[in-house]
């Protein structure tokens, strides 16, 4: 007798507010037949709080193990089990444990659904201010600094709104990083400790926002960018050259004419950058 596969359940939890948790979140623990969960011991107190207690087995299923874990469950899956994957806060698999389990399920033509639940990354859209029709989610920068830099050159031109995670101890870093490629005066907001008692958020220019973290931030943080200006027209090296000339010949120091024109023209700061050294090069007068 041939089995029929189970479901795969993907269920969003709180990322601050108990309160917050779906309705069904709560049934769909008490009748599943595994529960897979980045934290057993987070886990718990979830359920305390809700007063269910799961009837089918629990299993952790974290980064550390994922990869190892995945193929049972998707034994568990194929024998007819319904299991529901949950994470410590938010939707599985959106920068957290799950994208392989859905992979793997969804290649075995196996169902996969989900109790849609709280997000960090549209709450601190529609929190941030800034355009939220089109966005995009970049999710944690890399933490060493040329690597950095170097993600945030590929979406410097980049005319929707971003979203990042960061930890807090790095947040100043990266807003440096962003004021360095994006520009000083691009607009952000960072969103601490959304839904919970301490809940911040704090908007401004990238790089008043870098000077402000440096004293030290704590708790869980989403940064949302606001996108490239839209190019009112393509500007050559040699017109960017030339719109640095004037501003040095104002009064400004080169790094920060480098910077400003870059901010005006919607390029990323090296470009402009290069184009000077290439005319200083040239020896073409700046």
């Amino acid at each position: 007798m041939t089995v029929a596969p189970g479901t795969l359940v993907l269920a969003g939890t709180p990322i601050g507010d108990i309160a917050d948790a779906p309705p069904r979140l709560a049934e769909e623990l008490a009748g599943a037949d595994v529960v897979a969960a980045e934290d057993t011991r987070r886990l718990r107190r979830l359920t305390q709080v809700l007063g269910v207690q799961p009837r089918g087995r629990v299993v952790s299923y974290f980064e550390g193990n994922e990869a190892a874990r995945t193929p049972e469950l998707v034994e568990a899956l194929l024998g007819g089990s319904r299991v529901l994957l949950v994470t410590d806060a938010g939707m599985p698999s959106v920068s957290d444990p799950g994208y392989r389990l859905v992979a793997a399920a969804v290649e075995r033509d196996i169902k996969v659904t989900a109790v849609p639940g709280p997000s960090a990354v549209l709450t601190a859209l529609a929190l941030s201010g800034l355009p939220v029709d089109r966005f995009c989610f970049e999710g944690f920068l890399p933490r060493k600094a040329g690597e950095r830099l170097s993600r945030l050159r590929e979406v410097a031109g980049e005319r929707r709104t971003l979203v990042y995670f960061e930890a807090p101890h790095r947040l100043d870093d990266t807003l440096a990083a962003m004021a360095e490629v994006f520009g000083a005066e691009r607009r952000a907001a960072v969103c601490r400790e959304l839904t919970k008692t301490y809940e911040e958020i704090k908007r401004g220019p990238v790089g008043e926002l870098a000077e402000w973290a440096a004293e030290g931030v704590r708790g869980e943080i989403t940064v949302v960018v606001e996108g490239a200006p839209e190019k009112a027209e393509e500007l050559g090296a040699d017109e960017l050259v030339r719109r640095v000339r004037v501003r040095e010949e104002a009064g400004e120091r080169r790094k920060e004419a480098i910077a400003a024109v870059a901010v005006e023209a919607g390029v990323p700061k090296r470009e402009v950058f290069d184009a000077v050294v290439a005319a200083k090069s040239a020896q073409k007068p700046l």
